[in-house]
């Protein structure tokens, strides 16, 4: 990810880190937990019971008033018709004039004419300006604010097949919003949301706080039972469920179409930022894909190394995300492929000048129960 310069932002919660133990690292302009036990152990707590990742690094932005609706459905790609008040829907923020993903971007649809973007860290700036900048043309804005308020809450993700059961006690309303709902909350009488989304390939909730009311509440949530997470276990949960990283997965240069994310697009809604020319590579084709790879081994693949043909030394691509999977032992990772390669084909990942053996697959790569 791509670091910002100045002071490093703090979560609500640094001094709650801190006072835990958590190493803590710069992260897309933030200083935030990496790890607090080990990557490892926090990772396989998430597998097997349920942790908590204090998420507030990403971003708040509020969007209401009646022009909102028609505001997102021509900023981003998705189609908003396909949800309705109460429900969260994945979707992209494109750049108009070559389609690559600006963004990657979860919009809780809080209530009629309320809408909360959450952007990832570094992007909510860009975010709120494309926003702005179609509110301020008399052509395409209405009756609509931008407002960013990622200063004035924590976002807490509570995550893994544990996770409803542990916060039951605390509140049962918050364990009983479905997934990709979106409910409002109180906490501790400061009102906030909660929705049925998440980062892991595990079930879980993301719990929206004011402020004031999240140290509190993340002391509840330790008390409780559930595990602190840094964002090391995050990433590495991330990779098993086969989920794109703004910056390695998206960002210049990636189209949705070459992510293999064509779902999140809908041409059939009308115009939409960046249509045009993704439309464009939609009919010329694309010149790479994305695929998984299941390394034969415990070697670890790792970003920017080369992709090989099984039989040669032909460079056919480059990883984008690589790890060691705890869950199934052995090197995985994601990459961007010629678009003539398959599913299944036998490949190798130069790791440092050594060839490692791997088959191409289709991720995720760790599947939920379920």
């Amino acid at each position: 990810m791509t670091e910002i310069d100045g002071p490093l932002r703090q979560s609500p919660l640094d001094a709650e880190h801190r006072a835990l133990g958590a190493r803590m690292v710069p992260f897309g302009g933030w200083d935030m937990p990496i790890q607090y036990e080990s990557v490892l152990a926090e990772h396989r707590a998430c597998r097997e019971r349920a942790v908590v990742f204090d998420v507030s690094h990403l971003g708040s932005v509020r969007v209401h008033g009646s022009g909102a609706r028609p505001l997102l459905q021509w900023a981003l790609t998705n189609d908003l018709g396909r949800i309705e008040p109460g429900k969260a829907q994945y979707t992209h923020l494109l750049d108009p004039d070559d389609a690559h993903v600006v963004d990657d971007i979860i919009v809780w649809w809080v209530a009629d004419d309320d809408f909360l973007v959450m952007p990832n860290a570094s992007n909510t700036g860009p975010l709120v300006a494309a926003l702005e900048d179609a509110v301020s043309d008399p052509a395409d804005g209405a009756a609509c604010r931008v407002e960013d308020v990622t200063a004035t809450r924590a976002v807490l993700a509570v995550q893994g097949p544990e996770a409803r059961a542990l916060i039951e006690p605390l509140a049962r309303a918050l364990a009983a919003v479905p997934r990709f709902a979106v409910r409002p909350a109180a906490y501790d009488g400061h009102e906030g949301f909660v929705a049925g989304t998440g980062y892991t390939g595990e079930d879980g909730i993301e719990l929206h706080i004011p402020a004031p009311a999240a140290p509190a509440w993340w002391r509840k949530l330790i008390g409780a039972g559930l595990v602190p997470a840094g964002l090391g276990a995050r990433d590495t949960l991330r990779l098993e469920a086969g989920l794109p990283l703004h910056g390695h997965e998206l960002g210049p240069g990636i189209t949705p179409l070459q992510a293999g994310l064509a779902w999140v697009v809908r041409f059939d809604k009308g115009a939409f930022r960046g249509r045009t020319p993704l439309l464009a590579e939609r009919e010329q084709g694309v010149h790479r894909k994305l695929h998984g790879l299941l390394v034969d081994g415990r070697q670890v693949p790792r970003s920017g190394q080369a992709v090989l043909r099984g039989d040669g030394d032909d460079v056919i691509g480059e990883v984008t995300s690589g790890n060691f999977s705890p869950v199934l032992e052995r090197g995985i990772a994601l990459a961007f492929l010629h678009p003539d390669i398959e599913e299944g084909a036998e490949v190798a990942v130069d790791v440092r000048g050594r060839r490692a053996a791997a088959r191409v697959v289709r991720p995720p790569f760790v599947r939920r129960d379920g």
